[in-house]
C-alpha cells in the first residue's frame, strides 16, 4: 500500500495519506480525531524531509537509531570498559589512572592449589561464590522446570476457577524482587509466623536463615516462589498450543493419561521447556538482589553467589577492587555464554532427532 504525503500529493509518505490511515480517522471519536490529525500531520511534516533526503529504503534504519543508541550506551560501552577494567590494576576509579596489568586479575582468580577446595585458592571467596552458584542453579532450575510444568498441567486442565488460580501464581511475579526478599525475611525471622506455626504443633523456633543447614534450602524456595509462575506462563501457552486431535486420536487408542504425558505431551512440549530452561538457567546465575535482601550471603559465605562476589569486591568492600571484580565478571559472561550455546546445540540435535 502506498500512503500520499499531507503536503506533497505526489511525494510517498510514512504516516498520513489515502486509504486505511485516512478510513481509520474517520471512524474515531469526534473529540479525539482534530488532536490525531494535528499529530500525525506534525509527525509527517518532521519526517517528510528526512525520507527525501536518505529514501524510504533507507528510513528502517532512522526508526532503530534511538535503540541502537541506547544499546551503545548502555550495554556496549559498559561491556567495554569492564573489558579494560580487567586489564588493568590498582583503586583509582578513571580508567586513565589505572595501570595496565594484562592478564594478572585473571591469574588472581585462578590461583589455586586445588581447585575443589577454595580454601586452597588466593580469592577463596570467588570459588565459594562458584560452588554456591552452581548448587543453587542445579536446585533453583530443577524446581522450576519441575513446579511450572506440573503447575501448569493442572492449570491447563478444566478446573473450578481457572482463571483465578492462573492469576494468584502469575502474581509473585509481578512483585518486586526486594519486596518478595523482605515479605520472607520476615516469615522467617526468629519470631516470624513460620516460627509461630511450628511452635503451634509443639516444636522449636529455628532461626532458618542464620542455620547452615537451611539457610541455602530458603533461598532456593523463595526464588522457585517468586519465579514460577512467568514460567508457568510460557509452558501453559505450551501447552494450548498442542492440537487437542492428537489427545483424542490416542484415547481411541487405548492411551492412558501416563501415555497421553509421555507420547504427546512431554515431545510437543519439549521446545517450550527448552527456553524455560535456558531463561531459568540465566536468571538463577544473575540471581542477587533477592538473596542480598534476605540473607545478605549468609550466614557466612553459605549463600553468597558470584554475583554477589561481583559486587562486594567492586563496589562494598573497604578497598574496592575494580579490575578484579571486572574480571570475575567477564569469566562469569563467559561461562553463561559457553552454557547457552551448549543447551542451544543439544535443543537443535534433540529437535532434529
Amino acid at each position: 500500500m502506498q500512503f500520499t504525503s499531507l503536503q506533497n500529493p505526489g511525494f510517498p509518505s510514512l504516516l498520513a495519506g489515502k486509504g486505511e490511515n485516512l478510513r481509520l480517522l474517520t471512524i474515531l471519536d469526534p473529540l479525539t480525531r482534530p488532536i490525531l490529525l494535528m499529530l500525525v500531520t506534525a509527525v509527517d511534516r518532521l519526517l517528510t524531509p528526512i525520507q527525501r533526503r536518505v529514501g524510504i529504503d533507507k528510513m528502517g534504519y532512522f526508526f532503530i537509531l534511538p535503540n541502537l543508541l541506547i544499546f551503545g550506551i548502555f550495554v556496549l560501552l559498559p561491556m567495554l570498559l569492564n573489558f579494560y577494567y580487567a586489564m588493568t590494576g590498582g583503586t583509582k576509579l578513571f580508567p586513565a589512572d589505572r595501570p595496565f596489568i594484562g592478564l594478572g586479575n585473571f591469574e588472581t582468580l585462578f590461583d589455586c592449589g586445588d581447585f575443589l577446595s577454595p580454601n586452597s585458592c588466593q580469592e577463596d571467596l570467588f570459588w565459594r561464590g562458584i560452588f554456591n552458584t552452581i548448587q543453587f542453579v542445579i536446585f533453583q532450575v530443577s524446581g522450576i522446570v519441575l513446579f511450572s510444568l506440573m503447575t501448569a498441567l493442572v492449570l491447563n486442565r478444566k478446573i473450578v476457577a481457572r482463571g483465578f488460580f492462573r492469576s494468584v501464581f502469575f502474581y509473585p511475579v509481578l512483585l518486586s524482587p526486594v519486596v518478595v526478599a523482605l515479605i520472607w525475611k520476615w516469615v522467617l525471622q526468629h519470631e516470624g509466623l513460620l516460627n509461630a506455626i511450628v511452635e503451634i504443633f509443639g516444636g522449636e523456633s529455628t532461626r532458618w536463615l542464620l542455620d547452615p543447614n537451611w539457610a541455602m534450602f530458603w533461598v532456593v524456595f523463595v526464588s522457585v516462589w517468586a519465579l514460577m509462575g512467568f514460567y508457568t506462563l510460557i509452558l501453559l501457552a505450551g501447552l494450548q498450543s498442542i492440537p487437542p486431535e492428537l489427545y483424542e486420536a490416542s484415547s481411541i487408542d487405548g492411551a492412558g493419561s501416563w501415555q497421553d504425558f509421555r507420547f504427546v505431551t512431554l515431545p510437543l512440549l519439549m521446545p517450550t521447556m527448552f527456553v524455560v530452561l535456558v531463561l531459568a538457567l540465566i536468571r538463577a546465575v544473575q540471581m542477587f538482589d533477592q538473596i542480598y535482601v534476605l540473607t545478605g550471603g549468609g550466614p557466612g559465605t553459605r549463600t553468597q553467589l558470584l554475583v554477589q562476589y561481583i559486587y562486594t569486591t567492586g563496589f562494598s568492600n573497604q578497598i574496592q577492587l575494580f579490575g578484579l571484580s571486572a574480571a570475575a565478571s567477564m569469566a562469569l559472561g563467559i561461562t553463561l555464554l559457553v552454557l547457552t550455546l551448549l543447551q542451544l546445540r543439544l535443543g537443535n540435535q534433540s529437535s532434529l532427532a
